[in-house]
């Protein structure tokens, strides 16, 4: 069929190794069909779908919310740019509360932390006599709830 890619092509066009298209085909987030050689052929919209991938991914969209959010679109279709902004604002919770996270790791790496170890001399000071283990385990000061 004109138009379709091999798994080379997709790998160089997408940036993407042909050991993780081959990943990603196994895991459903991709599909290709065979030749009557037995090579995979790809039709051209999974440039898209190995693009959203890569993206949720360098956010930190584990593979299996990545296949989840594949899944409620109609009919597995590759992602429009309605798709796309429905996905991202599902998962814009979860990067939300990461950041935050992040920022609190960042702002409080050289204080204490609430780890119950008291090594750092401003351990008594913020968490004396370990009081922040009633709040739950590990380290309290920096964990993010919700």
């Amino acid at each position: 069929m004109a138009g379709e890619l091999t798994v080379g092509e997709v790998a160089k066009r997408s940036g993407v190794a042909v050991s993780a298209l081959h990943f990603y085909e196994t895991r459903g987030l991709i599909h290709s069909h065979r030749t009557s050689g037995n090579q995979r052929r790809y039709a051209r919209d999974v440039l898209r779908r190995v693009a959203v991938i890569r993206i949720a991914q360098d956010v930190g969209i584990s593979l299996a919310d990545i296949a989840n959010a594949f899944a409620s679109l109609p009919d597995g279709r590759t992602p429009t740019r309605e798709d796309w902004s429905l996905l991202s604002t599902a998962w814009r919770h979860d990067l939300d509360h990461r950041i935050d996270q992040l920022k609190k790791l960042r702002d409080g790496l050289t204080d204490c932390i609430g780890c119950g170890c008291m090594s750092i001399d401003k351990c008594p000071l913020r968490n004396r006599e370990d009081r922040l283990a009633r709040q739950g385990p590990g380290p309290q000061r920096l964990l993010v709830k919700d």
